[in-house]
């Protein structure tokens, strides 16, 4: 049990860098604010976010990976949907129910990583996975 907690943790420490270089980069497509990238990332401590965005962390959470990786996800869906559009997407208002006329990015944004998984799975649907 100790052994794959170890190896977690190595994996973790691995996949930081790049899954915050990768979010980073996004979050200047969508043209993020400070507190939006730091809702995205399930982040309070805005000292917390500046040392993450410094590259000054060893690991991040499991619950921050996850949340990279829908924003990934989505961000990549949407670039196959909407190859012009794609970055302006996910803050213009959506009739779809699961929107209730509100952006992506407001639902994405409201705190809840099960909100992030429900807009990749919205993402996915269109485009025909499943």
């Amino acid at each position: 049990m100790a052994k794959a907690s170890i190896v977690r943790a190595r994996d973790r420490r691995n996949l930081t860098g790049p899954a915050l270089r990768t979010f980073f980069r996004i979050a200047d497509a969508w043209g993020l604010r400070e507190q939006e990238q730091m809702r995205l990332l399930g982040l309070e401590s805005r000292s917390t976010f500046q040392s993450w965005k410094r590259g000054a962390v060893a690991a991040i959470p499991r619950d921050a990976l996850e949340r990279i990786s829908y924003v990934m996800g989505i961000y990549k869906g949407l670039r196959i949907l909407l190859p012009r559009t794609a970055d302006e997407w996910v803050r213009k208002p959506n009739k779809a129910p699961i929107f209730g006329g509100r952006s992506a990015l407001e639902r994405m944004t409201s705190g809840n990583v099960a909100d992030l998984y429900v807009v990749r799975q919205y993402v996915d649907a269109q485009r025909g996975w499943r």
